[in-house]
């Protein structure tokens, strides 16, 4: 997520924004859950083939239940089991990582003849850390800057970690925190890597891949990010 940043050792900060629950208010100030959408989408084929149901184009209360599930899973709303536009496009990115496999530079995007590099594909949501020909890492899954914050494109190196940063700006914990343009960083996240919009232009990852690149990269090494993210 970008942060402000500010001179002469003042801390770093960037974190994702809030995910707003899937909930409905109802009377009585309490709220529950949107309820199933039966209603056939537009991507309703699309997205059954992608959850293994049986693709017959109709929307079923099974369907919607293995849809609500996804959308769930992944904070996706309205979570109401309806095959719309942001849940098919979050199955196409997932589509996409995994044909990926383990080229995921196999186009030559990434100039990997640098030395050791950290790629972000915005395009596939992706990233992967390479020494020239050899894979070091990934690809991964990450969650980059959402419309109006996306994250910035080009060739950068990381200049600052911390690995218990924290954001004095969102007060919100960013472990394994890389920054490597202005206030945007890799760092740990706690959300689905596909939960919608993004980040406010960090590029969030899980756990573990975060921790991984905090042990592969240092101050100095090279980042490159390029693409666009769907939706942006």
């Amino acid at each position: 997520m970008r942060v402000r940043t500010k001179r002469h050792g003042a801390a770093l900060a960037c974190a994702a924004l809030a995910l707003a629950a899937p909930l409905v208010a109802v009377g009585g100030g309490t709220a529950r859950a949107a309820s199933c959408n039966l209603t056939t989408g537009p991507y309703q084929r699309q997205v059954e083939q992608f959850l293994g149901r049986p693709a017959d184009g109709r929307q079923s209360a099974a369907d919607c239940s293995a849809i609500r599930s996804f959308q769930a899973a992944h904070g996706i709303t309205p979570t109401a089991g309806y095959a719309g536009p942001l849940t098919w496009q979050t199955m196409s990115t997932m589509l996409a990582q995994r044909a990926a496999g383990s080229a995921p530079n196999r186009d030559g995007s990434c100039p990997v003849n640098l030395g050791r590099i950290a790629c972000v594909d915005l395009t596939r949501q992706l990233s992967w850390v390479q020494d020239g020909a050899a894979l070091r890492y990934g690809p991964v899954p990450v969650r980059t800057g959402k419309d109006g914050t996306e994250t910035r494109t080009g060739l950068q190196k990381i200049y600052y970690r911390s690995i218990d940063h924290w954001s004095t700006l969102y007060d919100v914990a960013m472990p394994y925190a890389q920054f490597f343009d202005g206030g945007i960083a890799f760092h740990s996240t706690t959300k689905s890597m596909w939960n919608p919009p993004g980040s406010g232009g960090c590029v969030n990852m899980r756990p573990a891949d975060a921790k991984a690149y905090w042990n592969l990269l240092g101050n100095g090494d090279d980042v490159y990010v390029y693409g666009r993210k769907p939706g942006t």
